[in-house]
């Protein structure tokens, strides 16, 4: 009796074992991703249909199963490139083919040669009402919202309208050479009691600047008297005449005529406003009309001389606005003109030099100062613009990511025009309102190069099994 009983439980308890081994074997299966027995083969297909493995590095390795790159040795991340199965139900099967083996194609459901129920490939080329809202030529890319939120995904919208020729350049503040005044001496003699002792210095209309010594303007007012003395009018003339052209001013001359004497230094004045920018002699120089004693510029309004490139000579004219704002002044902006237009450019630089001019009552701008420039030249009318950002730039074109506003994103080739600040002009490959993608279009335009070498490298497998039959 107490064996029988024993036999009974060995029994019992084989029986929980192996149901629980079974259960067990059907949780891993249901895991590993192989077919339960409740569920069929193309329940467990949609699950895992056209599943790719591609390398994180190198996109062009591409396999059917979990790995490593033998390239880099990256773990190869899983990708999914099909519409849902929902959709796929919708259109044509075009043929079977086994799970693990897409050269393994039939006309009908079937098994595998390794046992497994083959799966429907359908008819890419059906309509897709919700394809034809998304315009471009690369494959749809879909993300979910929870996606484009995390990589932070902005779009603008393609505007149609004016469209100014904006150069951004540099350029360094410098004296207005029609306010700048050379001090040279018509003969030669000695610099006495230099008023001036250093650059910089300002200086009013009529002040004195210093009292020269010149034996030939000594004889020059002898003359004169002698002339006056005689009483002959000519020759009194032709002794004005020549002190004027040796650089006396009339108040000078009318000084010697009415104290009937001659002045052994006389005083040189400014003839203009200003400050001081070159002092060339000291205190008892000797000085010919070869030297240049001093200059004196009035900042009252001052150039600025900006480089452009090359090919923007042609965007820019004499009239054209300009802005101007400088680094130590931050906030402060300058409002001035295009005056003049160099005629060469730079043989080293390739620049050509644009020169502004600008009032400056307060003398804020001084010479030699670096600025920041903004020119405004030529508006276009009518013109498709988007932000610079959005175009992706290759050696071969130039395009953008289009969006439809419900997650699904398409690559889109474009011509691009000019470029004015942060816009620039598309001639063609967008219309007016389209939406396209400012940040994050990299990713996207990476997801989209990899589904579309996926879909070539299904097509020719499907072309070669074609040909093969």
């Amino acid at each position: 009796m107490k064996n029988k009983i024993s036999i009974i439980t060995v029994a019992a308890l084989m029986t929980l074992s192996l149901a629980g081994c079974s259960e067990k074997s059907d949780m891993e299966n249901k895991n590993s991703g192989q077919i339960s027995k409740n569920e069929t083969a193309l329940e467990h297909a949609e699950k895992h249909l056209d599943s790719k493995y591609v390398c994180p590095m190198h996109p062009q390795i591409i396999k059917d199963q979990e790995g490593s790159c033998p390239i880099c040795g990256m773990t190869l991340v899983k990708v999914d490139i099909d519409e849902p199965v929902a959709r796929q139900k919708e259109k044509k099967i075009l043929y079977w083919v086994a799970p693990m083996d897409p050269n393994y194609q039939r006309d009908k459901p079937g098994k595998s040669p390794m046992g497994m129920d083959l799966v429907p490939v359908y008819d890419e080329t059906a309509t897709d009402a919700e394809n034809d809202n998304v315009k471009g030529e690369g494959p749809v890319v879909k993300i979910s919202p929870n996606v484009i939120q995390n990589l932070g995904v902005r779009t603008a919208v393609v505007t149609k309208g004016q469209l100014a020729r904006e150069i951004d350049t540099v350029g360094y503040v410098d004296f207005d050479e029609g306010k700048l005044r050379h001090v040279h001496m018509r003969t030669e003699g000695w610099i006495e009691s230099l008023r001036v002792k250093s650059e910089g210095e300002r200086v009013k209309k009529d002040d004195v600047l210093f009292k020269i010594y010149s034996p030939t303007l000594v004889n020059a007012q002898e003359e004169y008297l002698q002339s006056l003395n005689i009483g002959n009018r000519q020759l009194v003339q032709a002794s004005f005449d020549r002190l004027l052209a040796l650089g006396l001013t009339g108040k000078q001359i009318d000084s010697i005529k009415k104290n009937r004497k001659v002045f052994q230094k006389l005083d040189i004045y400014a003839e203009q406003d200003g400050v001081i920018a070159n002092l060339n002699v000291r205190e008892g120089m000797y000085v010919t009309p070869m030297n240049e004693v001093m200059s004196i510029a009035d900042l009252s309004s001052v150039w600025l001389l900006a480089e452009i490139f090359e090919q923007q000579v042609d965007w820019v004219n004499s009239g054209d606005t300009a802005e101007v704002n400088l680094s130590y002044a931050p906030g402060m902006k300058w409002t001035g003109r295009v005056e003049y237009i160099y005629p060469s450019l730079d043989p080293k630089t390739r620049t050509l030099t644009v020169r502004l001019i600008f009032d400056n009552p307060e003398e804020i701008l001084k010479p030699n100062m670096y600025a920041n420039v903004r020119l405004y030249g030529a508006v276009k009318e009518a013109v498709l613009y988007l932000p610079k950002e959005a175009i992706i730039r290759t050696a071969q074109e130039q395009r953008v990511i289009t969006s439809d506003g419900k997650g699904r994103f398409k690559t889109q080739t474009v011509t691009t025009g000019m470029e004015s600040g942060d816009s620039i002009e598309i001639i063609s490959g967008l219309n007016e309102g389209e939406q396209v993608v400012v940040s994050g279009q990299f990713l996207i335009d990476s997801e989209a190069s990899l589904k579309a070498s996926l879909m070539r490298m299904t097509e020719s497998a499907q072309a070669k099994n074609k040909i093969s039959e």
